[in-house]
């Protein structure tokens, strides 16, 4: 499946989610409706009118009681993967540590960040887990975070630490993060009657002359008893989620990381370590046992949240016993892996970096070579970040990495070389930041980014990103509002200062109210025929002088994604400004209309036969701003 098809099948297990928790849900009334009949109207005495009554009055509570407890789940977990992290004890990883294995985690997870073409997630560490885990939690790749085990840290080496994380990136890719989340919110009202039935056991007094006591006892058993049903369906559920999904990320993590050493390492570890892949906090592990990237509490069988570790390990190295398994536990238990000795050992020298591609180079692709990467980074793409992220400039990563500059670096990629232009937008920022901050922007914009590569200035903004989010509420609230001044100055800004702004707003808004933004989506093309058009119309019409060559990309674009349609080309005489309505509507296309979307967009940009590092940038600018996150390297298929 590809980005668009593995989406629609992300919204399919929305659905069933629906579905697991109404049966749950059922089950869990029918046990107490039933335990109250025997309790309280099983008797001889009992009138069928107040029978009835009982019956309701246990039905509704009990429907109350879940409902708000889900409820209460979901609304702890509006700020997305961040509260997660910190119900574990996780710790933040800042962008300038100087810790050598921080250093290192933050390394590899900013390059496949590049390759993947999402912003990089904020990093967390388990300080007090020895086990090796790591997971993903968010809902969208803009308020996404990763956390690792100190025992990973400690016990992976590099190409392992990558495989794990690729891993994890899969899950930011593919739309299973936002499942994992919402999961974890309806679940906890399904377990929520077990928890009140198991805390007033522990904190009731049942002794003494109230006379009520013995009915409370009576209900806080029958509430542990359904408990039990509840924790039966949750862990039902989770399984049933989560079991494909860890394969196909185990799979796509191989894709990334173009061996199979690195993961089957990381897995192989986990079997052979005395501390495996277990959490210490087991209610906290248990409740994101599904996202974890290896089983944190022990759960198998029916129960099981991942594959059996020997089968993940053998659908890499098909060669691999259980009998291996156990000689590497002989091995470990006297003498634990440390990951930063075989770094040291093997040396990590003599890695071979792509080049980046002349800003002047130009390569053919097609619009179902660009679909099949959206969202699938594959080997060539993790060594262009390798090589992304050696030509970003040291003063340009110090700089991302400052609370104090990171919006000053943001602005000056928005700003035009026109001194005129340039000017008129150095007001806007003036007027609501204040002139110290322009004259930064300004600065930073004719020393350091006048010239940078366009391949550079996504990644940048990539890497700045996570420092962004540091930013006080009301400051970002400004900064939105000054992006939007800084490209709408005159009306005269380019296309792709434009999408950039708009993809700035765009992480932006999503990480200060991820549960707002996160949907999937229903539109379809016949409901956003005109923004469509508009959309091919202004990309045409920005990437040629002449109208007629602007007329036959957009028309090749346009037959591409509505073929049935009839709409004629009509250039905006606003240009970039003009797309302003149509970003609400396409994004809430469903998958597989996005698809159309994205394959219009290359045939139009690429209707002359082949696509510039510029043009290249531009699509994936637009593509990122519609939430298909495409790799850095487009061309790698034309070899292919």
């Amino acid at each position: 499946m590809n980005f668009f098809e593995r989406q629609a099948a992300a919204h399919r297990n929305s659905a069933r989610l629906v579905v697991l928790f109404g049966l749950a849900v059922a089950g869990i009334v029918f046990a107490i409706d039933f335990l109250a009949f025997l309790v309280y109207g099983g008797g001889a005495s009992a009138e069928p009118g107040e029978i009835g009554a009982l019956l309701v009055f246990t039905t509704v509570l009990t429907l109350g009681v879940i409902g708000l407890g889900s409820l209460y789940r979901v609304a702890s977990l509006r700020g997305g993967g961040e509260p997660v992290a910190l119900q574990l004890g996780g710790t933040p990883i800042a962008a300038d540590t100087t810790d050598f294995n921080l250093r290192r985690l933050r390394n590899v997870v900013e390059e496949i960040a590049i390759a993947s073409g999402v912003p990089v997630p904020k990093i967390y560490v388990l300080e007090h887990e020895a086990g090796i885990n790591a997971f993903a939690a968010g809902y969208t790749p803009s308020d996404a975070v990763i956390a690792v085990t100190r025992g990973a840290l400690d016990r992976l080496n590099r190409d392992e630490l990558q495989g794990v994380i690729a891993h994890e990136f899969s899950h930011i890719l593919n739309g299973d993060m936002r499942l994992n989340i919402r999961l974890m919110g309806v679940l906890f009202g399904i377990l929520m009657i077990g928890l009140i039935g198991r805390k007033i056991l522990q904190h009731g007094r049942f002794g003494g002359r109230n006379k009520g006591a013995g009915a409370i006892l009576v209900a806080a058993l029958i509430a542990m008893v359904v408990g039990y049903v509840g924790l039966f369906f949750g862990r039902m559920i989770k399984a049933g989620v989560s079991r494909q999904r860890e394969q196909l990320a185990d799979a796509s993590a191989v894709q990334f990381t173009r061996q199979t050493t690195g993961l089957a390492g990381a897995l192989k570890k986990i079997g052979g370590v005395e501390e495996g892949s277990r959490l210490n906090e087991r209610d906290d592990a248990e409740e994101v046992s599904h996202m974890l990237f290896g089983d944190g509490v022990g759960f198998s069988g029916l129960f099981a949240t991942h594959p059996p570790l020997i089968e993940r390990i053998q659908a890499l190295e098909p060669q691999f016993r259980a009998g291996d398994l156990e000689a590497l536990q002989g091995k470990w238990i006297a003498n634990p892996p440390n990951g930063l000795e075989e770094d040291a050992h093997m040396g990590l020298v003599g890695t071979t970096h792509a080049r980046l591609p002349s800003e002047g180079a130009s390569f053919a692709v097609t619009p179902p070579m660009i679909v099949a990467q959206v969202a699938r980074p594959a080997a060539d793409d993790y060594r262009r970040a390798d090589a992304i992220a050696d030509r970003i400039p040291d003063a340009l990563r110090v700089l991302a990495g400052r609370r104090d500059m990171v919006m000053p670096l943001l602005l000056g990629l928005l700003l035009e070389d026109d001194a005129r232009l340039q000017s008129l937008q150095r007001e806007e920022i003036a007027a609501r930041m204040g002139m110290g901050l322009a004259q930064h922007a300004a600065e930073l914009r004719r020393e350091h980014l006048a010239g940078l590569h366009p391949a550079l200035r996504l990644p940048l903004a990539s890497i700045a990103f996570p420092v962004l989010r540091l930013r006080p509420r009301p400051e970002l609230d400004v900064f939105l509002d000054t992006v939007h001044a800084t490209v709408h100055t005159d009306g005269r800004v380019s296309l792709f200062e434009y999408c950039l702004g708009r993809l700035l707003q765009v992480q932006v808004r999503e990480s200060l109210d991820p549960t707002r933004h996160v949907r999937f989506g229903r539109n379809k093309l016949s409901r956003v025929r005109s923004e469509v058009a508009t959309l091919l119309c202004v990309v045409a019409q920005c990437g040629h002088e002449s109208p007629e060559s602007a007329q036959r990309a957009y028309l090749a674009g346009i037959q591409r994604v509505l073929p049935q349609d009839h709409l004629p080309y009509m250039p905006r005489k606003e240009r970039a400004l003009a797309l302003d309505p149509v970003w609400g509507p396409l994004d809430a296309l469903d998958p597989l209309a996005k698809q159309s979307v994205v394959e219009g967009l290359v045939a139009t940009v690429g209707h002359d036969g082949s696509v510039n590092v510029a043009e290249a940038e531009l699509l994936r600018t637009i593509c990122a701003a519609l939430h298909c996150p495409l790799p850095p390297m487009l061309e790698r298929s034309a070899g292919a």
